[in-house]
């Protein structure tokens, strides 16, 4: 496990807001006590008003804003679990499509929600983003030019009360990995509010254990 660089998501942060939003989709579940689905959204971001898209950036900010290397860990995908069919293979697809595969997203949604049992109600929140990732010059101010864009999904489970009212998240991760202000696709950083993470050193199992 690798350290990540708070310079890196506070960078990606400071995009985050209603002047520098940098998300184009939010897409999600609402799941039952027993983690069966019971509903499903798929928006444009700039279409929700300006209320609902401050709630959600504040959702997704929390993900990279947490606290780097203990609530927000680094993992890498090995080769066994970059396979046809695995976890590793479906985030890329959802990151390519910018989360416009309803299909692809109801298959993420059941298999966390067999795995991920809090005997309460709670949301899954995926956000797709884009961030033109600025040059630096040697003195480290930004330049004008694009280095490259860096497509990226951020995933945040959240419970909810009354209709559907979402607290704070207690579990998430940003994919594809922002290492060294660049994308690392076979990096992802998981997130754990409480900065506990399962045993296991697998991504899948971890992921599918938050």
């Amino acid at each position: 496990m690798e350290q990540i660089r708070r310079e890196d998501m506070l960078e990606l942060t400071r995009r985050m807001t209603l002047k520098r939003n940098c998300f184009d989709r939010i897409a999600g579940a609402y799941m039952d006590e027993e983690g069966f689905v019971d509903g499903t959204f798929n928006k444009h971001f700039q279409k929700l008003k300006p209320k609902e898209q401050q709630v959600n950036l504040d959702i997704a900010k929390a993900i990279p804003f947490s606290g780097t290397n203990v609530q927000l860990k680094e993992y890498m995908f090995v080769e066994a679990e970059r396979k046809q069919g695995g976890i590793w293979q479906l985030l890329m697809a959802l990151k390519e499509c910018g989360l416009k595969n309803d299909a692809m997203l109801d298959i993420f949604y059941e298999e966390f929600g067999s795995r991920y049992r809090t005997g309460r109600r709670y949301a899954i929140y995926f956000f797709h983003g884009s961030y033109d990732v600025p040059l630096k010059a040697s003195d480290k101010e930004s330049l004008w030019e694009s280095e490259e864009v860096f497509q990226f999904l951020i995933c945040a489970v959240c419970p909810v009360s009354g209709d559907y009212e979402p607290g704070k998240p207690e579990s998430g991760f940003l994919f594809p990995a922002f290492k060294d202000r660049s994308s690392d696709i076979h990096r992802i950083d998981i997130f754990r509010e409480d900065g506990k993470f399962p045993r296991s050193e697998r991504v899948e199992e971890i992921l599918f254990q938050l």
